[in-house]
């Protein structure tokens, strides 16, 4: 990692190789999972209870996503980032640590959220074709950084997935070399690292050959899998982690934070740092 790369994100997060935790929405208005009858209290309660997990413990980051939402769009609704925008504001007051959106899996709709509530990053995939079980992922990242130039967001910081969760990039590039083309012709603030699936860790040697790759012209961070029996081998090759299922109750990916697994997983990573 070079000195340039840490400083964007100990820029935002103010600590060298931050843990993002994870608030998993519940689905939303627009969602065919959201509950009608129960309306939007819940999911601003659960939203609510798993940011004050998070704070108490003491992450360094807080990243918001509507998981809730399967099966998941390529085109979101414009009442889903609504909802997200108004959960996401309701629980801003609280909110001492950086934070961030991602509004699965639209690269638009997440940086006009992230714009509205005043995120800090937004995660996303903002490069490469993928096949999917939401279908053909073509985003396009010209038109996602003139966005947000034109809403006046250069201030938010883009993390992007190298390659998403539920998805397998099309060509046949390795990751290496689409992770340093995704630095040199996008200007990614920083490329994430994904294994199959959420709550799966990526290869060992993947995440290695991405870091060697990049050779410190962009943080990378680690984006699904950590845990904190994981967490030693994986943080020493990359600049932080965003940690979801393993900050759970049982470590299910759809249950509520637990503090004392937040905190157990903070004493691994502290030590691993």
């Amino acid at each position: 990692m070079s000195h340039a790369a840490g400083n964007v994100i100990e820029g935002i997060f103010g600590v060298v190789k931050p843990m993002i935790g994870v608030v998993h929405l519940l689905a939303l208005p627009g969602s065919s999972s959201f509950d009608r009858d129960a309306g939007m209290e819940p999911i601003v309660a659960a939203a609510r209870a798993d940011t004050e997990a998070l704070l108490e413990a003491g992450a360094d980051g807080i990243l918001y996503s509507n998981e809730g939402d399967l099966p998941y769009r390529v085109d979101v609704g414009v009442e889903q980032a609504t909802a997200m925008a108004a959960v996401v504001g309701e629980l801003k007051p609280l909110l001492t640590l950086p934070f961030g959106v991602d509004l699965y899996w639209d690269p638009l709709a997440t940086l006009a959220v992230g714009k509205g509530v005043g995120a800090a990053f937004v995660r996303e995939v903002f490069i490469g074709v993928y096949e999917s079980d939401m279908g053909q992922l073509r985003p396009d990242p010209g038109a996602a950084f003139s966005y947000r130039h034109t809403i006046g967001a250069d201030g938010i910081a883009i993390f992007t997935n190298l390659t998403p969760e539920f998805a397998s990039p099309l060509g046949t590039r390795s990751a290496g070399t689409r992770a340093r083309s995704a630095v040199v012709s996008t200007l990614a603030d920083a490329i994430l690292v994904s294994g199959p699936m959420a709550g799966a860790e990526p290869d060992l040697e993947a995440v290695r050959e991405v870091v060697d790759a990049v050779a410190g012209s962009a943080p990378v961070l680690l984006n699904t899998g950590a845990k904190s029996t994981n967490i030693g081998a994986f943080l020493p090759l990359v600049d932080g982690v965003i940690v979801g299922s393993d900050l759970k109750t049982g470590g299910g990916t759809w249950n509520p934070v637990d503090r004392e697994r937040v905190r157990r997983f903070l004493d691994a990573a502290g030590a691993a740092r």
